[in-house]
């Protein structure tokens, strides 16, 4: 008979790991990444079972069923975030997303340039669904136009992390978005459609705050976009026509298609549309104007990394895009936090160390949404990563939200509100170092200007108090979902 943890032998698994992804971050920076976060989780697991088999007398093959379970749960996510990956190459290649900025940039005004910043990442964070990329490049440009308008870096930058993290909560290409709506049960579109209530009073805030800081610190600037909008216009063919493959995607969403078939038929639809509005984009990468070369050009463009050559180095970064070969890092380290997350799960420790640091606060509803956002902060300071924190977020609170009766949606959605979100907000996390290297900007210099960042929490903790949109099952309907689904103890 398997024995219960304590509190005490329940942390060293924990322990071990943020000392591990530490000594990790410091040795290989952003790059941990890259493997070496992925190893250190795999180490930590390897002690959570040691402790779990030696101590507690626990079997191995409960903990590969454990484990097949949960890498069997999460196998839609892997295939989805492939998808993902297939999309943002097709979608560039066929001139959707360079259409997209070329419109953007033309309504930039230095009046409100603060404004505008925030929307034009919003946008570009949308559609490529990466936050990273849309502050490596539209974002570095914003940035060197706001000097010029007079405006001081820390403003600047919260502008553009505001609206870059905005996009990138609620784009369906976003591998976080997927992530925290995979790991905690929740379908992806019913999860953005939820994450809306918290959200969107968030942005709005936000903007309203950057759109009347502007007009007393913006100073007019002969500068503009110009010679972005040409380089774009050289390269790609600018075509409203392009339009037509997101207002596909769009009307499948809105019809609740299931997502692989949303993005499957928006990948194929954003090929066929490469192949007649960008031909010499596909000729380019595929070395050639033949139908082996064409049928080459769009296959790499799905799978693999592309480079187009455009005259001009920012939106080259822009431009390029990595296909699905580009989401295998993320994948590899799911897979490596589901080892660790279902050793932890079935040895009882995880519940056994939520529960002793939350157990006085978490039985309200209020308390369950604040101790959500407090670990998930948590994980972002001791773990260095957002990916690792919503991941183990959601692992710790799964079942006290069911317990409670309480949807998955809102689990996911407090996960995003705080693990994606202030990610950035953190001077040693992977996403603060990134970005505050990227701008040249410090962490520190633009957190107290990352409003988006700073509201998302509090909103998701606003709602919990007064039970917006919030639905508990009663302890009977609780009940009878336990007989119905065979999980009654």
């Amino acid at each position: 008979m398997q024995q219960k943890p304590t509190p005490l032998f329940s942390a060293i698994p924990i322990a071990s790991l943020i000392v591990l992804l530490f000594i990790g971050l410091d040795i290989f920076g952003t790059d941990a990444l890259n493997g070496a976060s992925q190893i250190c989780l795999l180490i930590a697991t390897g002690i959570c079972l040691t402790i779990s088999i030696l101590k507690y007398k626990a079997t191995w093959n409960d903990h590969e069923k454990a484990l097949k379970k949960n890498i069997a749960d999460t196998s839609v996510s892997i295939f989805i975030l492939l998808l993902i990956g297939a999309m943002s190459g097709t979608w560039m290649v066929s001139g959707i997303v360079p259409t997209l900025i070329y419109y953007g940039l033309q309504i930039i005004s230095p009046q409100i340039f603060l404004f505008t910043a925030c929307i034009i990442s919003g946008l570009v964070s949308i559609v490529t669904g990466s936050s990273w990329t849309t502050i490596a490049t539209i974002g570095i440009a914003l940035l060197g136009i706001g000097r010029a308008e007079g405006f001081s870096d820390g403003w600047i930058a919260g502008a553009i992390i505001s609206g870059a993290y905005f996009g990138d909560k609620i784009s369906p290409l976003s591998d976080t978005t997927v992530l925290a709506s995979s790991i905690s049960g929740t379908k992806l579109f019913d999860h953005i459609k939820y994450m809306l209530n918290t959200t969107v009073p968030a942005i709005a805030i936000t903007l309203i705050i950057f759109f009347v800081a502007g007009f007393f610190m913006g100073e007019s600037s002969a500068q503009d976009f110009t010679g972005y909008l040409s380089a774009l216009d050289e390269t790609f063919n600018i075509s409203i026509f392009t339009m037509i493959v997101p207002v596909i995607t769009g009307i499948l969403i809105y019809k609740k298609a299931p997502a692989l078939i949303v993005l499957f038929v928006s990948t194929l639809a954003a090929s066929i549309s490469a192949l007649i509005l960008q031909p010499q984009i596909i000729a380019e990468i595929g070395g050639g104007n033949g139908a082996s070369e064409m049928f080459k050009g769009v296959f790499t463009a799905i799978s693999d990394k592309t480079n187009i050559k455009i005259n001009n180095e920012l939106l080259s970064e822009l431009v390029s895009t990595s296909g699905m070969s580009g989401m295998l890092n993320t994948i590899w380290l799911i897979l490596c936090a589901v080892c660790f997350g279902a050793a932890m799960n079935q040895s009882g420790m995880l519940q056994c160390f939520i529960t002793a640091i939350f157990r006085k606060i978490m039985k309200t509803r209020v308390g369950l949404v604040f101790s959500t956002i407090s670990n998930a902060l948590m994980m972002n300071v001791a773990t260095g990563d957002q990916y690792i924190s919503i991941i183990l977020t959601a692992n710790m609170f799964k079942d006290e939200y069911k317990k409670q009766g309480y949807e998955n949606r809102l689990l996911s959605r407090t996960c995003e509100d705080s693990a994606t979100v202030t990610s950035v907000l953190v001077p040693w996390n992977t996403c603060g170092m990134t970005q505050s290297t990227v701008l040249g900007v410090a962490t520190l210099v633009y957190l107290p200007y990352c409003f988006f960042n700073l509201l998302s929490p509090l909103m998701s903790l606003i709602h919990a108090i007064f039970g917006w949109k919030i639905h508990q099952k009663s302890p009977e309907e609780i009940s009878a979902e336990e007989v119905e689904t065979g999980t009654e103890k």
